[in-house]
């Protein structure tokens, strides 16, 4: 008999990591090796994996939820929603692809950089990690960096 919530769904489930799309037609290239990227970050944080849905989605479509459920009247590139805390990682992760297109031409990288930053920035929220102060900030993507550099050295195997 299992004692925690997190022993108890650690129990019922494999850990999982899967990809879908709201309302765009999208393919996630790399699928497999961004999946064991982003497991490989998560233990890397000291945190357990139970599961991670990333919804692929439009700019209307994030920004009706960013309205809906944080009373915000932007638009935004992600909104994640943990559903544990950590160390038990679980959670939705929306990510406007029309916001990350235009994210990448604004900062200069590719869509690819871009949208694997913002997927990763998504699960540091999930870890625990904040944003909110010039501080946070910094870390944030300090971290964002070093996860980054591991996904480029898994990439080029």
């Amino acid at each position: 008999m299992s004692n925690t919530l997190e022993e108890w769904l650690m129990e019922e489930d494999e850990p999982s990591i899967s990809f879908q799309n709201e309302d765009i037609d999208f393919e996630l290239p790399n699928s497999g090796q961004l999946s064991r990227w982003i497991e490989a970050v998560i233990e890397r944080e000291g945190n357990n994996l139970h599961e991670v849905s990333y919804i692929f989605c439009s700019d209307e479509y994030l920004f009706g939820l960013n309205q809906e459920y944080l009373n915000h009247d932007t638009y935004t590139d992600i909104i994640t929603f943990p559903y544990t805390e950590p160390p038990l990682i679980e959670g939705d992760i929306f990510i406007s692809i029309d916001r990350v297109k235009e994210n990448a031409r604004q900062f200069g990288s590719s869509f690819e950089q871009e949208l694997h930053r913002v997927m990763i920035h998504g699960i540091f929220h999930l870890c625990g990690y904040l944003d909110k102060t010039p501080e946070e900030e910094a870390r944030m993507r300090q971290k964002e960096d070093e996860a980054l550099q591991s996904l480029q050295k898994l990439l080029s195997e």
